[in-house]
């Protein structure tokens, strides 16, 4: 690989010193045709792991028929995905974007524009979390609840307020006449993958209704089974306003969602959002592929299942270890919460082919594909207990 000094790509990344070429499941090849296992998913984006046939065929079977139109004709593969999407969520409506901070971005616009034009609102206040993670857009970013990502992007945005996560108190002191929405991950990821209490989001939507606020979750990275329900706002037994999605969605192909009830999403009307790219046919094509494979091969509770089975095997192994303080999450994410300097252990993770990530400063964050095997889980299991064996 080109170093970043020869390199013509802009210097954004900390890139490993590992380039992939190919994949199947939940392993990835080297351009050296070394194996790996992939406990990331390209950062909850692969569901379906490398390579699954199945969007392999639709995504090549549309291409080849059509890729693009533009949103202003009608596109019979939109519908139907909104249509599936509805069905599994409970809500109505969906405006199609192309990743997780576009349909970020929208949610905020949505609550934006009703709070001006239904709730008479000249000024619309959104809460939003500490340590929570919702895009590099600039209101993405306003939102997001970590200062390292916003430095040196100043002026950042007004009409947010900012509360501790997991503290429904918190939320009842901002309350205002200009507040119109609070917009949460039912999991934190990047912060963590931190789990509130189990009555945090049926707090929150007691607040909501009760002052006649929006409940907008950000599902990108929990969304699409990865919990062990398709949504995760489903363990709550809740209906939100807005959710958003992106990630696996397209199990790669660049596809992003905002879901809202329809009273909300009354408030866009034509010429109030749009976007170039969102639900044009080639990632309709991949985002339908993909909800069939998971309804047909039942991932959702394998998901639910072999998370449980993953938890089970790591507190019998690295949970053993006095450093790991804390072992939390659900279904396939999962948090490994060590009092450690973790510096290192991803690319020593790179070295010993298995591909894990670090947030939060110490927390091993894991995020394998809903296919992942119990055999896969025990490598896993087994691997991260070798690497903090060589590490602590």
């Amino acid at each position: 690989m080109s170093s970043s000094n020869t390199s013509n790509v802009m210097d954004t990344y900390s890139r490993l010193p590992v380039a992939f070429a190919s994949g199947h499941g939940a392993t990835l090849v080297d351009t050296e045709g070394r194996d790996y296992l992939d406990a990331i998913s390209g950062i909850a984006v692969c569901g379906l792991g490398h390579a699954h046939p199945a969007v392999t065929e639709a995504v090549c079977e549309q291409a080849g028929r059509l890729v693009h139109t533009s949103n202003l004709y009608g596109i019979p593969l939109q519908e139907a995905v909104a249509g599936e999407l509805a069905r599994l969520s409970g809500l109505d409506r969906v405006f199609f974007a192309n990743s997780g901070a576009e349909a970020n971005e929208s949610a905020i616009k949505l609550a934006r524009r009703y709070g001006h034009d239904v709730r008479e609102i000249e000024r619309p206040e959104i809460v939003v979390m500490q340590s929570s993670f919702h895009g590099r857009t600039l209101a993405t970013l306003t939102a997001t609840g970590n200062r390292k990502v916003q430095a040196g992007f100043e002026p950042l945005l007004p009409g947010f307020k900012r509360v501790p996560y997991d503290d429904l108190e918190a939320v009842e002191r901002v309350a205002s006449d200009n507040t119109v929405a609070v917009l949460v991950e039912p999991i934190q990821g990047e912060g963590g993958v931190v789990v509130p209490s189990d009555d945090y989001l049926a707090g929150l939507r007691r607040i909501c209704d009760e002052h006649g606020w929006l409940l907008m979750l950000d599902e990108v990275q929990t969304g699409m089974g990865r919990t062990g329900a398709w949504f995760a706002f489903q363990h709550a037994g809740i209906r939100p306003d807005v959710v958003t999605l992106a990630k696996a969605l397209g199990n790669g192909v660049p596809v992003g969602a905002m879901l809202a009830e329809d009273s909300v999403a009354q408030a866009f009307v034509p010429g109030s959002h749009a976007s170039t790219f969102g639900g044009n046919p080639l990632a309709m094509a991949a985002a339908r592929a993909v909800i069939a494979t998971i309804e047909r091969d039942h991932l959702v509770a394998a998901a639910a299942d072999t998370g449980a089975y993953l938890m089970g095997r790591l507190r019998e192994t690295v949970g053993q270890r006095p450093q790991v303080t804390d072992i939390r999450g659900r279904g396939l994410m999962i948090g490994i919460e060590v009092d450690a300097d973790l510096t290192g252990l991803v690319a020593q993770g790179v070295a010993h082919n298995l591909l894990i990530n670090v947030t939060a400063g110490n927390v091993i964050r894991l995020l394998p594909p809903l296919v992942l095997t119990q055999d896969e889980a025990d490598r896993i299991a087994e691997g991260l207990d070798y690497l903090l064996g060589e590490l602590l």
